[in-house]
């Protein structure tokens, strides 16, 4: 089998960057998208490779959804959310008849779509590909790591929300990751507090901390949090670049420094 594509269509990736979750619902999608939006404002192209395979949310929060994806000889060809094609993006969700079709498949299925992919997406340069995986820690999370440690994997990025029962799962990735031999770049605490549309004020409606607390325990750098905002929501449910709507939100501020840690820790690496 010839491996050279696989070389080729990743060769002019510098960074790539997994985003992992212990358990659905911590707002592992949305963390990807916005970090992606802020490396693209920080000046960074970006690609986002969603392999979450039951839930690809990403199109419609990037108001992608309605795409197709075209192929070209080097592999399938990303769609792009804007015109200077600073942010790619692929998607099984581009390749399904209809939105509301399911994903009923075994896992060599789902490992060998993976595997696709990883090798058969013409990315082209980027400066950042972001891989929002499924929650867990299943065979698809070993499909992306294994096909992708032919090239360079800079590290992952564990996404928790404060509450002990989400620590617990988050810690469990943890442990995958030293398994497997994949680098934490860091733990970000999401729904960190409530946000009020009207007075700004950010309110801990769940607990507070936990993200941060477990990144101590486990000696994993703490990367920030990002609170529950109204505005957030509004902007991904709308397919809008937040990061661009509302520069002066705290949300706003978090994102960016998340970015930031995470260009200064691949950079160092």
């Amino acid at each position: 089998m010839d491996h050279s594509g696989e070389k080729g269509n990743l060769s002019q990736v510098q960074h790539v960057v997994l985003v992992l979750s212990g358990k659905g619902g911590v707002g592992k999608s949305t963390l990807t998208t916005e970090l992606a939006l802020a490396l693209r404002h920080a000046g960074k192209t970006v690609g986002i490779l969603d392999v979450d395979l039951c839930g690809p949310s990403i199109p419609r929060m990037l108001g992608a959804d309605q795409q197709v994806v075209h192929q070209c000889d080097a592999g399938w060809v990303p769609v792009y959310t804007d015109t200077q094609k600073s942010l790619a993006l692929m998607s099984i969700g581009f390749l399904l008849e209809s939105p509301d079709e399911a994903v009923v498949w075994r896992g060599p299925k789902k490992t060998a779509l993976i595997g696709q992919f990883v090798s058969d997406v013409a990315w082209g340069e980027l400066d950042f590909l972001l891989v929002d995986t499924p929650p867990g820690t299943s065979d698809e999370h070993l499909a992306v790591v294994e096909n992708l440690r032919k090239h360079k994997v800079d590290g992952a990025i564990l996404v928790t929300t404060p509450q002990a029962v989400s620590t617990g799962d988050v810690r469990r990735e943890i442990t995958f990751c030293k398994k497997i031999g994949l680098r934490i770049l860091g733990i970000v605490e999401n729904m960190s507090g409530f946000v009020c549309p009207h007075c700004s004020e950010c309110s801990n409606i769940f607990s507070k901390g936990g993200g941060e607390e477990l990144a101590k325990l486990t000696g994993s750098p703490f990367l920030g949090c990002v609170p529950l905002d109204p505005q957030l929501t509004a902007s991904i449910e709308e397919g809008k670049d937040f990061m661009q709507a509302f520069p002066e939100s705290s949300t706003f501020s978090s994102i960016n420094r998340i970015a930031q840690a995470v260009m200064a820790s691949t950079e160092a690496a």
